[in-house]
């Protein structure tokens, strides 16, 4: 090279006229041109706000994506590659958790000079976030309620309440390969959110106890709980970063703020992975 250029070579295609290029390819007009603010003026920090949201959607598509497909290979007895799946899932949790940093750097002056354009507007009514709790076991018909003017994602999201969990796909291969989880659990209402079944956490208790012998339902497991911690402290970045940018002020969509956000991070998806820690013993003598 010199003065510090590095010269196109020959072979790389600059003629475009009748091929597809990189920006047609993934739509980039569309996208780049997706970010409206609505302060008048617009004020130089809202595209953060907007940018940060539209980019946690478009990863949030893709755990739903993702998690579906976890589901369909457990019902198929694919196990090696619904953990791919779980593996693929966590990665975009870390990525999203990151995304919060981004956000933090916008202070409460800053934000106030535009929060009024957001109206009612509020992440609470990301039907995207409601797929991804309910694919994991967060049902609540209530929730359909914020979608009614929108059809097409209200029939969504009821769907997704009509179907099984994750957890129900998994548990329903445990049964498949003899382990006894209690038919009334794998027989339950799958439109209701998943509360705590002690009897499966015995379940759990012979897997964890032995995980040589049953090292990819093991492997699952932890997976599983993987997921749940990822989800929790994502909850807990959001709720943090809200709180360090509007401390507890109610939020634009009606909520009581970080108040109604901490009280998400009650809410489990697997609580009889997490019980039978209490549960497992050492080795005799140990």
């Amino acid at each position: 090279m010199s003065g510090n250029t590095r010269p196109i070579e020959a072979s790389i295609r600059t003629d475009f006229r009748d091929e597809m290029d990189y920006g047609s390819y993934l739509g980039l007009d569309e996208l780049l041109s997706a970010q409206h603010p609505m302060s008048d003026p617009p004020h130089h920090d809202e595209l953060l706000f907007i940018i940060q949201h539209q980019t946690t959607e478009l990863w949030l598509k893709l755990v739903v994506h993702e998690l579906r497909a976890v589901r369909r290979f457990l019902d198929a007895d694919d196990l090696s590659r619904a953990l791919k799946g779980l593996a693929r899932v966590k990665h975009i949790q870390r990525t999203i958790t990151e995304q919060w940093s981004v956000l933090a750097t916008l202070t409460p002056s800053e934000y106030a000079e535009f929060r009024g354009s957001l109206g009612q507007s509020s992440g609470f009514q990301s039907h995207q976030y409601r797929a991804v709790e309910f694919l994991l076991g967060n049902k609540n018909a209530g929730m359909l309620q914020v979608f009614r003017d929108k059809p097409e994602v209200h029939a969504q999201l009821a769907q997704l309440l009509d179907e099984p969990t994750v957890y129900d796909a998994f548990l329903r291969l445990l049964a498949r390969r003899g382990h006894k989880v209690p038919a009334e659990i794998l027989d339950r209402d799958v439109t209701q959110a998943w509360t705590e079944h002690p009897e499966l956490t015995v379940v759990f208790k012979t897997i964890y106890e032995d995980p040589h012998a049953h090292w990819e339902l093991y492997e699952a497991c932890e997976d599983l709980v993987d997921i749940e911690d990822a989800f929790q402290l994502w909850r807990f970045r959001h709720l943090r970063t809200v709180q360090r940018t509007i401390g507890f002020k109610t939020g634009t969509g009606g909520s009581s703020g970080v108040g109604f956000l901490k009280r998400a991070l009650d809410l489990t998806f697997f609580p009889e992975l997490i019980a039978v820690r209490t549960e497992i013993d050492g080795p005799l003598g140990a």
